[in-house]
């Protein structure tokens, strides 16, 4: 009797698309000196009669709403309590709000961040503090307050991640982002960080990438006319090594005029790039914070719905039945803790019998 052979598996179907030939909305940096003008052009910008709602974070600057003052100027000042979380949470507001717009065919929302150099520093300074509750700076710090703090890369890791999610939606938002940025000249460091003498180089207060991320670089200075450093365009051409240097700069000529975005433009088509298809949804498991969140959340990963196989499905079900726990099951106070070990109820009863030979 001959044994059928095993049956091949699916081959996975190709999937293209034409290009489109569209210009995309930017994403553009504003980064340079002091009183250069950074947060004045995005203000001024507000103004135009070419664009929607704009939309104003204001990290660690405080000058919204002095600049509201700017002749025109046109924006709403999201608030926010200055934590991570919540300023994550206004940016997917504002990109939701975009999305609605651009699909009732309003001009497009624009948001503004002055600055994500404050934004970078916030992750930076909660890299640290979470380097210094590990058990080996806790033990040293606690030895020599001094010390210096030794950072796991894997806490650099995520930092970046942090930093990662917040680029990828306002490069993929359906109409403009401007992040503002602090620069300046410093002295250059060779690879072990000493200084080198006699050269300087241009330093922008952000993550490394910052430069890779956005679409247009812009580069202002107090006594120069402003700079674009870098511009991902067919249209607007920058040399290698050579700014262009633009006398009456502004933000609108710079999207409309320049770039060629226009009524069809539309967001950068970027899916999130992942390792696996699960790790996405951990993150939203993670995001709930209430048990309606979460079965709304189990009821979407239905293989057939979420495109999750049963085992990836099985592993984000998992997820959410420990999250549901961690949220509807109140922390139990000390005394609980310790009916639960019976040690512990024998400390706790010799510690009362001394409490009443001292009494």
């Amino acid at each position: 009797m001959t044994t059928p052979a095993p049956a091949r598996p699916a081959r996975p179907k190709l999937k293209t698309r034409k290009p489109t030939g569209v210009v995309p909305w930017p994403l553009i940096l504003i980064e340079g000196e002091e009183a250069s003008g950074k947060t004045y052009s995005a203000a001024e910008f507000s103004a135009s009669k070419r664009i929607g709602q704009m939309y104003w974070i204001d990290l660690a600057e405080g000058s919204a709403d002095e600049y509201a003052a700017i002749p025109g100027a046109d924006y709403v000042i999201i608030e926010h309590d200055g934590t991570y979380r919540d300023i994550l949470e206004q940016i997917e507001a504002v990109h939701d709000a975009a999305r609605e717009a651009a699909a009732a065919g309003e001009p497009p929302v624009v948001l503004t961040i002055d600055s994500v150099s404050a934004l970078w520093r916030l992750l930076t300074n909660w890299t640290q503090e979470r380097a210094r509750r590990t058990k080996k700076n806790a033990k040293a710090l606690a030895e020599d307050p001094d010390s210096a703090v030794d950072i796991p890369m894997n806490l650099w890791n995520d930092a970046v991640e942090r930093w990662q999610r917040i680029m990828h939606l306002l490069q993929t938002l359906p109409g403009i982002a401007i992040v503002l940025a602090r620069g300046k000249q410093v002295s250059a460091v060779d690879d072990f960080g000493n200084p080198v003498t006699g050269r300087k180089e241009w330093k922008v207060s952000g993550h490394k990438d910052l430069g890779f991320d956005v679409t247009v670089w812009v580069r202002f200075l107090r006594d120069e006319d402003p700079q674009i450093i870098k511009a991902r365009s067919l249209k607007l051409r920058v040399e290698k090594r050579r700014p262009l240097k633009v006398p009456d700069f502004s933000i609108e000529t710079l999207v409309f005029e320049s770039l060629g975005c226009s009524t069809a433009s539309a967001p950068r088509v970027m899916p999130a790039l992942a390792g696996d298809r699960v790790q996405p949804w951990l993150q939203r498991v993670a995001a709930c914070t209430t048990a309606d969140d979460l079965s709304a959340l189990w009821r979407a990963t239905k293989p057939d719905e979420s495109g999750l196989t049963r085992g990836e499905a099985t592993t984000v079900q998992a997820a959410i039945r420990a999250r549901h726990t961690e949220i509807t099951t109140p922390e139990r106070d000390f005394t609980d803790a310790v009916s639960d070990d019976p040690a512990a109820r024998l400390r706790a009863a010799a510690e009362r019998e001394k409490g009443g030979e001292a009494a």
